[in-house]
């Protein structure tokens, strides 16, 4: 069957306006970076005297994300996988998810690790789909549980709210209305769950799934605690936790790779509101990221490569 030529141009436009969207936030990013770089270099040199048992306790807990995604993948998939080439590939994909925009990378490289491992392609994509839906129903119960219990801690602002808000409505209601996404929603919808009760008839892989994201997202938040801590911040590790979680959702709804730059911002602005001082909140957010980004790249770039030459990816 030969592709539909009529496709080339749609996703033609589409690269274009995913890159073009991309670069005006990393612009607008860049910009409030020069705009309040005092505040920046101060949270830099802040960070420099920061104590080191509390970083070493967050880079710990960084660490232990890798393996605690690997669980979930493993939950996610109904054969065994190998465990130390899964973590790798773990540890790869974050790698690559922080070169491409919008988790592209980190999902290619875990899909191509389960196709290489003997999946069938339409399953290894399930598995993905039913990792990354765990990872969702996950932190949003999270975020449910520290709202009841934190009330007031997030501030949404209200001015113009509505607007966005109908917009985004509207826009999803005409997206249901297209016969194309309804059939292929279903379609997505019926294998997920077919593969959801597939995976919860094993009782250890479902514990794997579950447990991999709960335990995946909440090392994140002590990473995050660990390095206040370090600089110094005093907000309580459950506040904390809530501004993080809801600072990465935001952030991920911008397409910029890894959350680079988004994420950064988003979650200083939730720091700077809860009370936190401009300074501090930046070291927090620059040590963090230092952390689970930028330290792990190269590394994680190598065990890419290093992956694709023994062909397990």
């Amino acid at each position: 069957m030969t592709p539909d030529p009529a496709l080339t141009p749609v996703r033609r436009a589409r690269a274009y306006a995913h890159t073009a969207l991309t670069l005006a936030v990393l612009v607008a990013v860049l910009w409030l970076a020069r705009r309040h770089w005092p505040v920046l270099h101060t949270g830099a040199v802040r960070l420099t005297a920061a104590d080191r048992g509390w970083l070493l306790a967050a880079a710990a807990a960084t660490l232990a994300t890798w393996p605690c995604a690997a669980l979930a993948q493993q939950g996610a998939v109904l054969r065994r996988l190998p465990p130390t080439a899964l973590v790798a590939a773990q540890f790869a994909a974050s790698a690559a998810g922080h070169v491409l925009p919008a988790g592209l990378g980190s999902g290619a490289v875990n899909l191509r690790y389960l196709v290489r491992a003997g999946l069938p392609l339409t399953r290894a994509a399930t598995a993905l789909a039913v990792k990354g839906t765990a990872g969702v129903v996950v932190r949003a119960a999270l975020i449910a549980a520290l709202v009841l219990a934190l009330p007031g801690v997030l501030r949404l602002p209200r001015a113009g709210g509505g607007v966005p808000a109908a917009l985004c409505v509207a826009a999803l209601g005409v997206l249901l209305l297209s016969d194309t996404v309804r059939s292929r929603g279903r379609a997505v919808a019926a294998a997920l769950h077919g593969h959801c009760v597939a995976v919860h008839a094993r009782p250890v892989r479902a514990a794997a799934l579950w447990g991999g994201s709960l335990a995946y997202v909440l090392l994140h938040c002590a990473a995050l605690s660990a390095v206040a801590h370090a600089v110094g911040l005093t907000l309580g590790p459950a506040r904390l936790a809530l501004l993080y979680l809801a600072a990465s959702g935001a952030a991920a709804l911008l397409p910029t790779p890894g959350g680079l730059g988004s994420l950064d911002a988003v979650l200083a602005y939730a720091l700077t509101t809860a009370g936190t001082p401009a300074a501090t909140a930046a070291s927090a957010v620059l040590g963090y990221r230092l952390l689970t980004v930028w330290l792990p790249l190269l590394p994680g770039l190598l065990v890419l490569a290093l992956l694709v030459r023994r062909r397990t990816l």
